[in-house]
């Protein structure tokens, strides 16, 4: 039996981590992809050089401000005051993203492209009384900075993470344990993982 390098383990990783993914998509939910946005055949570098981040939060994205358990919509934010949720949820990654991928300099040089597909974090009526689930999934490509050609075929992740509620979500607050602290600290620990080991990442 001829031993794979990790590189190609790694390749090979990426790929069953995307055809999971596919099989878990709820009916009518769709990965975005880009029509030219076939995997190269080229293994994946077991280390990156993270040369730039790009993120977007689509504007056909529906925003929710009503204040009920389940209020709907694709985006769903308090942490922050009222103002364009799409620029605050776009800070929030941006932020999570340079955090999570800190150190990562040396390698093959990558472009990280993430595309917000859902926010759901919980209003104020949830939040201080039965909890939930912040409910987060984007998706995550890598480009060469020279071609701007796909390293990876994209990815949707599940980001999911488990909400405070009630009391335990006033005591968070008390301990500067914000939604937003949460949340970020939470996403740059998920793309670190992703990057690190490819489809490593289980939701909470």
């Amino acid at each position: 039996m001829i031993a794979l390098s990790r590189p190609i383990r790694i390749l090979a990783a990426l790929a069953i981590a995307g055809g999971l993914s596919a099989c878990a998509t709820a009916p009518g939910e769709t990965v975005a992809r880009a029509a030219n946005d076939a995997a190269p055949q080229r293994a994946v570098p077991t280390e990156l050089n993270i040369a730039s981040i790009n993120v977007t939060v689509p504007r056909t994205l529906e925003v929710s401000e009503l204040n009920r358990y389940y209020p709907g919509g694709d985006i769903v934010w308090r942490g922050d005051p009222m103002g364009d949720r799409y620029a605050q949820v776009e800070a929030i990654f941006r932020d999570a993203m340079a955090r999570g991928t800190q150190g990562m300099s040396s390698g093959t040089p990558a472009i990280l492209d993430i595309e917000v597909k859902r926010f759901h974090a919980l209003t104020e009526k949830a939040r201080y009384s039965v909890g939930g689930v912040h409910s987060i999934a984007f998706i995550l490509t890598l480009r060469d900075p020279k071609t701007g050609q796909a390293l990876t075929a994209p990815r949707r992740i599940k980001a999911d993470l488990n909400a405070y509620g009630g009391q335990a979500a006033i005591s968070a607050d008390q301990r500067g344990q914000t939604q937003k602290v949460r949340i970020t600290d939470h996403l740059a620990r998920v793309i670190r993982a992703e990057l690190s080991d490819p489809g490593s990442y289980r939701p909470e």
